[in-house]
């Protein structure tokens, strides 16, 4: 059997959805595809760099046959592989999770004499087996992938830096949890917080200085404290 493609045609990078007129930036890395299923009940438009290749590798351990390489028919309920053959099975299932997903099988009558067989499968007793995710997760994910190759996506997903760099030195310095009781409060002491923040980062600027120093774990700072 394939690796689990479930789990990694979900994922994705970077998430910017326009909740009313604000655009919000995803988190570093690959995050889970519940963000992808919030996002689009919301009605959000999203551009993510979504995680590597999914699907078999090949024999060789690369140039085999991935998802991608098959053309997915969501009201025919078929797959077609890159030899042209179409899949026998389509099945609605849930992965371990409780996910939606959905089970392509191709017949092993099918597979077995195919001549590309090396490149798209190690299994021995049945065919291709492809696991999908929902219509509308599938077809953002599959946009997702084709929007990586445009220029501007790039210069796009550069932005995530500042973000991830301005979120990371908020929570460092507190602002994960309130100080304080009642929603007044909270917010003066964020926007207290918020204004110091670019105090920081514009003598950072100014001066050179860089911002990612090296950070001590709770742990080390005990053990440089008994050493003392």
């Amino acid at each position: 059997m394939e690796p689990d493609e479930v789990e990694r045609a979900g994922h994705v990078g970077v998430v910017e959805a326009g909740f009313g007129q604000a655009a919000v930036a995803g988190a570093a890395g690959a995050v889970a595809g519940g963000l992808v299923d919030g996002a689009l009940d919301a009605g959000a438009a999203g551009v993510a760099g979504v995680e590597g290749g999914t699907g078999f590798g090949g024999a060789g351990g690369s140039g085999g046959y991935t998802q991608q390489d098959f053309a997915i028919d969501f009201d025919r309920q078929q797959a077609t592989c890159p030899q042209g053959a179409l899949s026998s099975k389509w099945k609605p299932m849930r992965t371990r999770d409780g996910q939606q997903a959905i089970s392509v099988r191709f017949a092993t009558a099918t597979c077995r004499p195919c001549p590309a067989r090396d490149k798209c499968t190690t299994a021995t007793r049945t065919g291709r087996q492809l696991y999908l995710r929902p219509r509308e997760i599938h077809q953002a994910t599959t946009a997702a992938r084709a929007a990586e190759a445009r220029t501007t996506f790039h210069t796009d997903y550069t932005r995530r830096a500042g973000v991830e760099g301005t979120m990371h030195q908020a929570t460092s310095h507190g602002a994960r949890r309130a100080r304080y009781r009642g929603l007044p409060k909270t917010r003066l002491d964020h926007a207290y917080m918020a204004s110091a923040l670019n105090l920081l980062r514009l003598h950072a600027f100014w001066t050179a200085t860089p911002l990612d120093r090296q950070r001590t774990s709770h742990l080390a700072r005990l053990e440089l404290s008994l050493t003392a």
